[in-house]
C-alpha cells in the first residue's frame, strides 16, 4: 500500500491536491495522511516599535492587547486549519477513497514533512500556495525546499486536475535517471497510459544506447514507451514538447550533476515549473 502525505492550504491548489490523491488511489492501493501547516508568520501580529515617547503603562497595556491578539489569530488558524482538512476529508471520501488522516501542525512546514516522510511514500503538494495564487511569476515559497529536503517523490500539482492519458518521463541518461525508470517500471500508478521517454542532447550512439536500455527496462515489466533524442537545451525543449504533444503528466529525475537537476532544483526551477502546465512528479 502507498502512503501519500498530501499537503493543503488555504488555496484554490488543495482541490488539486485532491483530485491528483483521488486519481492515484483509482490506480493503487493508498492510504493518506492530509497535513495543513499552521506557520508561524499566521499567528503572530506584526512587530510594533515601542520606543518611542509612551508612557510605561499605555506601552504594557498596547503589548497585553498585542498578546491577546495573537491568542485570537492563533484559535482562528486553528478553527480555519480543522475546516480545511475536513472540507478535503469529504472530498476525498465522497469520491471514494477510505483510509484517509488528518493532521494540523504549528510550525515550519519543512520541518513537519521532515518528521513525518518517514511514515510516507509520496508527497502531493501545489505548485503554488496561498500567497502566490494569483501571483503568475511567483511559486509556492515552500515548494523548492520540500522538493529538496526529500528523498521520496513528490508529486507537483497543477492548478486544476485534468484525467492522465499521456506521460512523459524527462530522461538525461544518468544513474538516478535509470533509478526513476526503475521506479515508474514497478509501480502500478502509470500502467496502461501512454509513456514517451525524452532525451535533451547530442545524438550520439552512446545517448542512443542509454534510451534504448530505459525503454528495455520498460519493457521488461510490461510497458510500451516511445523514444526521443532531441538536440537543444532542456529548459526549452521539454516545455515545448509538453505543450506540443499533449502530455498530462511530466516525470524526471533530481540529478546531482546534470542538466536536469538545475532544471528543476537549481536556478532555473521556477521558469520551467512555471512554464509546464501539466503536474510534475520528481524522483530523488
Amino acid at each position: 500500500m502507498t502512503r501519500i502525505l498530501a499537503l493543503i492550504d488555504g488555496s484554490s491548489y488543495a482541490g488539486s491536491v485532491c483530485d491528483h490523491v483521488v486519481w492515484i488511489a483509482g490506480r493503487t492501493a493508498v492510504s493518506i495522511d492530509l497535513l495543513h501547516v499552521i506557520g508561524r508568520r499566521d499567528l503572530s501580529s506584526e512587530p510594533v516599535d515601542l520606543s518611542g515617547n509612551i508612557g510605561l503603562g499605555a506601552r504594557t497595556a498596547l503589548l497585553q492587547e498585542l498578546a491577546d491578539l495573537d491568542a485570537q489569530k492563533a484559535k482562528v488558524a486553528q478553527k480555519r486549519g480543522r475546516l480545511l482538512l475536513d472540507d478535503a476529508k469529504t472530498r476525498l471520501e465522497a469520491a471514494g477513497v477510505q483510509q484517509v488522516e488528518t493532521r494540523l501542525r504549528n510550525g515550519d512546514l519543512l520541518e513537519t514533512v521532515q518528521d513525518l516522510q518517514p511514515q510516507a511514500d509520496m508527497i502531493v503538494i501545489g505548485k503554488r500556495g496561498e500567497g502566490s495564487d494569483f501571483a503568475r511569476e511567483h511559486l509556492g515559497s515552500n515548494l523548492e525546499r520540500v522538493v529538496r529536503s526529500t528523498q521520496m517523490p513528490v508529486v507537483i500539482v497543477s492548478r486544476a486536475f485534468k484525467p492522465i492519458q499521456r506521460v512523459m518521463i524527462a530522461f538525461d541518461g544518468e544513474p538516478t535517471a535509470f533509478a526513476a525508470v526503475e521506479r515508474v517500471s514497478r509501480s502500478e500508478i502509470l500502467r496502461g497510459v501512454e509513456l514517451k521517454l525524452l532525451m535533451v542532447g547530442e545524438s550520439t550512439d552512446a545517448n542512443q544506447n542509454k534510451l534504448t536500455a530505459a525503454a528495455s527496462t520498460l519493457k521488461a515489466a510490461g510497458i510500451e514507451s516511445a523514444v526521443a533524442l532531441l538536440p537543444g537545451e532542456a529548459e526549452t525543449v521539454i516545455p515545448q514538447v509538453l505543450e506540443r504533444e499533449g502530455h498530462d503528466l511530466l516525470v524526471m529525475g533530481a540529478y546531482r550533476h546534470s542538466r536536469l537537476r538545475s532544471l528543476f532544483l537549481g536556478s532555473t526551477t521556477r521558469e520551467v515549473i512555471q512554464t509546464c502546465r501539466v503536474p510534475v512528479v520528481v524522483f530523488r
